[in-house]
């Protein structure tokens, strides 16, 4: 027995005081229960039917599908038999590396795609917040009309919104009745293959493209075709895009703005700041984490564009409204080319997820050291 450090007598074990001689280890560790270990037990419970559906309907797909891009799969029978070939990155390489008709369209829908995104996401997140501001000034009247009225597009179907925009867009359409009726001869909507600064370079007689930028280019497209600009077809697709989603962002922006204290912008009237000075300085950083949502679904959602594009061209005129998410369809379920069809959907996924860390580490809360430039921090470091 183990004589106490003061010469008295050994008292008990502190573990066992209070607790009958039992030793007592936090978080229910050792051969004691934890007070909450009934509560864990209880939260797996409730959670376990999700996790099972989750697995079953989003994550078991997702390997499957991973598999199928790895195999020179047809359709026909069941992917996972002896019998479908193993390509393994085969179908990615020839994405990239090949000099063949399959990465010539890819790299044709990648191009069609950044035009796409560099003109919906600015333009939908612009518009969506002016309207927001719109609707939200106290002094406006019937803001109930004004919010549905935004907002009717959103929630209208989307087919039948992109074949209302093919008849207006045709050659005998309303857009062209109207540019007519201003002395403009309209353009051949969905049947000119030529991008935007073809024609403006047209109507000044240059119709060819420059010599230094007729020939090479990445990724076996010529420099001209990637400067070329969107065409007339996927600017229209591009206007139906903006009208038809800006509505669903401006009720995020919306209700940003309404959580915005009222002392705040009271407070910089009174300190003499103008209406922009208190948008820029006081609005915007409020409504920081909706901006990020908003540009965050928008390119998502601006990457993964396949309806529209399904119901008004379909890739046509000459491939300048083809998209990665319809070209997937397009290989996988026309050509029967599923491994090939997946392995394009697996890039765009990677594309999605690098862009979207990209603007969530450009957006990111800055404090002050890390405004700096990197060269101004690493000098303060030093010394």
């Amino acid at each position: 027995m183990a004589i106490n450090a003061l010469g008295g007598t050994p008292g008990p074990p502190a573990a066992a005081v209070g607790t009958g001689g039992r030793g007592v280890r936090g978080g229910g560790g050792g051969g004691g229960r934890g007070i909450r270990s009934n509560e864990q037990i209880a939260g797996w419970l409730f959670v376990a039917p999700v996790i099972v559906i989750l697995g079953l309907f989003l994550l078991l797909p997702i390997l499957m599908a991973l598999w199928v891009s790895l195999t020179g799969w047809n359709g026909q029978g069941s992917p996972f038999t002896s019998g479908v070939p193993f390509v393994g990155g085969h179908n990615y390489s020839k994405l990239f590396l090949e000099d063949s008709l399959a990465r010539r369209d890819f790299m044709t829908a990648i191009r069609n795609n950044i035009y796409y995104v560099a003109i919906v996401v600015p333009v939908q997140t612009a518009l969506a917040l002016g309207l927001a501001l719109v609707v939200n000034n106290r002094m406006l009247k019937g803001k109930g009309f004004f919010r549905t009225a935004f907002y009717f597009p959103s929630v209208t179907s989307s087919v039948a919104i992109s074949v209302v925009f093919l008849f207006m867009f045709s050659s005998s359409g309303a857009v062209n009745q109207l540019l007519s009726a201003i002395g403009i001869s309209g353009p051949q909507w969905f049947a000119d293959p030529r991008g935007v600064l073809q024609i403006v370079l047209g109507v000044f007689g240059l119709h060819d493209a420059p010599a230094a930028l007729a020939n090479g280019g990445p990724f076996g497209l010529s420099w001209w075709d990637w400067l070329s600009g969107p065409s007339v077809a996927m600017c229209a697709i591009i206007a139906l895009v903006i009208w038809t989603t800006s509505g669903t962002f401006m009720l995020m922006f919306l209700a940003a703005l309404q959580n915005v204290p009222v002392a705040l912008d009271e407070a910089s009237t009174l300190d003499g700041a103008t209406t922009w000075q208190r948008f820029r300085y006081v609005t915007l950083p409020m409504i920081k984490p909706t901006m990020f949502l908003v540009l965050t679904l928008g390119l998502i959602g601006s990457w993964q564009v396949f309806d529209q594009i399904y119901v008004m061209s379909q890739g046509s005129p000459a491939k300048t409204t083809l998209t990665p998410a319809f070209l997937s369809y397009r290989t996988a379920f026309r050509n029967f080319e599923y491994g090939s069809g997946a392995a394009i959907s697996f890039v765009l996924f990677l594309i999605i997820i690098v862009l979207t860390l990209l603007q969530r580490y450009l957006l990111r809360e800055r404090d002050d050291a890390g405004r700096r430039p990197w060269w101004r921090r690493r000098a303060v470091g030093r010394s």
